[in-house]
Parts: C-alpha cells; sequence; structure tokens
C-alpha cells in the first residue's frame, strides 16, 4: 500500500454487505479501507478517529441513518469526503443526500468498477452520481425543485443551451442526449453500438467543449437544448 493510497471507512449495517465493498475496493492498489462501521453514529466516530479521505455510507442503518450521519460528518469532520451507497434510489434521497453536502450517490446494484471509480472521483474532489440516478437528479432540477451542493442550475436560456450544444458533433450530441436519460456509459455504448471506453472518452470531450464539471451539468444542458 502506497502513501497515497485513498483511505475509506465504509459504513453499513450488513456485515456481508461490507466484507463484499472491502474486497472490491482492496482490489484496488490505490484504496485502503481503514475502517468498518455497522451505523451512522460509528461512522461518525470512526471518521473523527482515522481521518479517512471517503466515507461510503448507507443510507438504512440503525443508531443513526445515513443521512443524519451526513449531517454529522459536514459539522465533525467536514474535510472528508461523502459517498451515498444504497439500495434506496428514491429521487427524495438522492437530492437530500446531494443538498447535505455529499460528494455523491451510488447504487448498490452498480458495477465493481464503478464502485472504484466512485470513490476515486470522490477523493479527487468531484461530485459523483450515478447514471442510475442522475435522471432523478435532472427531472427535479428542471421541475423547480432548487439546486443541489455542487449542481446549481446553470441558468442559461434554452437559445443559449441549443447555440452551446451546436458546436457539438453529430456523435457527441447523440451521446449527450443519452445523458440527458440518465443512461450509463455501458447502456450507452449498447445503444450506439459503441464500446464503454469510446462512450467514456466521448463525455469526458462532451463535459469539456460545454463547461460542465460533471455528467448532472451536463444532463441538464441536453434537457434544456431540448435533445
Amino acid at each position: 500500500m502506497t502513501a497515497k493510497a485513498i483511505r475509506v471507512v465504509i459504513a453499513d449495517d450488513e456485515p456481508l454487505i461490507r466484507a463484499g465493498i472491502r474486497m472490491i475496493l482492496t482490489s484496488a492498489s490505490d484504496i485502503e479501507v481503514v475502517a468498518e462501521a455497522a451505523n451512522g453514529r460509528e461512522a461518525v466516530e470512526l471518521a473523527r478517529g482515522h481521518a479517512p479521505d471517503v466515507v461510503l455510507l448507507d443510507i438504512q442503518m440503525p443508531v443513526m441513518d445515513g443521512l443524519s450521519a451526513l449531517d454529522e460528518l459536514r459539522r465533525a469532520a467536514p474535510e472528508v469526503r461523502t459517498l451515498i451507497l444504497t439500495t434506496f434510489g428514491e429521487k427524495e434521497n438522492v437530492l437530500r443526500a446531494l443538498r447535505q453536502g455529499g460528494a455523491g450517490f451510488l447504487l448498490k446494484d452498480s458495477a465493481p468498477g464503478e464502485l472504484i471509480g466512485a470513490v476515486r472521483a470522490t477523493a479527487n474532489g468531484d461530485a459523483y452520481l450515478s447514471p442510475g440516478a442522475t435522471r432523478h437528479v435532472v427531472d427535479q432540477l428542471a421541475a423547480g425543485h432548487g439546486p443541489v451542493r455542487g449542481e446549481a442550475r446553470h441558468g442559461i436560456s434554452p437559445a443559449e443551451a441549443r447555440a452551446r450544444v451546436a458546436g457539438l458533433s453529430e456523435r457527441e450530441r447523440g451521446v449527450l442526449a443519452l445523458l440527458g436519460e440518465g443512461l450509463s456509459n455501458a447502456d450507452a455504448g449498447r445503444r450506439l453500438h459503441m464500446s464503454e471506453a469510446t462512450v467514456k472518452t466521448y463525455v469526458s470531450r462532451i463535459l469539456a467543449k460545454l463547461g460542465c464539471e460533471n455528467r448532472v451539468q451536463a444532463a441538464l444542458l441536453a434537457r434544456d437544448a431540448g435533445l
């Protein structure tokens, strides 16, 4: 384990789930699981004691649930990044987690590689939202339910959105439209008959061209542009 390893605390009340997450994360040479918690209160205490880079928080836990623990962590360890990991993908949980300062939201049925990528992105200071949750956030923000932390509305008109999108190639616009639907890179690849790696390259290029920080902002722009 190198000195630059990403230090992670896992918080989930199910031992088998924690063991599975640990196994996945420790398969990556740059990630170290430093502690495990069975409830939100333990997660806060362990974050104080271990100073991890990232805390993975389940929502449904005894003593203190993950969203309450998120509030505590913001006060007790504001430098720690939090990634909500849950089977409960309702939009209310997604929005609350992001509004309360969670760095990201990942569903437990995500692929192992996505879990590792989400931890890396979160540790690097990027907002991460599972493609499966993107549609919920886009719909809620577009309906005027207010911004979430790090995901503020861009405040541009449909005409300006169309003008920005016009600078993309036809293929890039196609990929952007699928981001707006909340598709993962793998699902977008199947739809477009492209490899997942190729879609990932397109997504990075699209974000750079549009000046968007993440998939959610790009999805909102796609919606505003009418894609």
